[in-house]
């Protein structure tokens, strides 16, 4: 979903940067693990570099599963609450299992990822949300569709694309 909102921004001629939990995890972030501490660090870095890419004029999408209310709020006070926009995608366990198109879910059911969100560690549910968006019930395109239509007049207001870029 992130990156048919990247596609979406990009036909906008907005600058865009999408970082991907995953892809990060296989780079900058392949020393961490899912224990408690890993995770703070892992987000901790995810928002510095989504703050550089928000320093540098790009709308950055964060695309992470961010377990904790604990690390949300890391992540808000690293960005700053006027540019960070906490969406929640929610979907069950379940569905997110039979989806699990990277194999992560199979990876820790067998025992090669320990602490795995859902599986072996809790999910604590946004309390507050700027949108939650169920993709059980809508496909991507229309996930993609109403996170753009509720972030764009946050993000743009009166300005348009001039405004300041923002962090989903």
């Amino acid at each position: 979903m992130a990156y048919k909102i990247k596609s979406e921004l990009d036909k906008q001629r907005i600058p865009c940067k999408v970082l991907d939990g995953d892809e990060l995890r296989s780079g900058i972030n392949a020393d961490l693990g899912f224990s408690p501490q890993d995770r703070e660090e892992n987000i901790r870095r995810a928002a510095e570099i989504a703050k550089l890419f928000l320093d540098a004029g790009f709308v950055t999408i964060c695309s992470f599963i961010t377990p904790t209310a604990k690390l949300r709020h890391l992540a808000r006070g690293i960005i700053g609450s006027e540019h960070f926009h906490e969406i929640y995608v929610s979907c069950s366990i379940s569905v997110c299992m039979q989806r699990d198109v990277k194999g992560m879910y199979n990876k820790a059911r067998n025992g090669i990822i320990k602490n795995f969100t859902g599986l072996q560690s809790a999910f604590e549910a946004p309390e507050a949300p700027f949108l939650t968006v169920n993709t059980e019930e809508n496909d991507v395109a229309a996930s993609a569709s109403e996170i753009l239509a509720a972030v764009f007049p946050s993000l743009f207001g009166q300005m348009g694309r001039e405004a300041l870029p923002s962090t989903l």
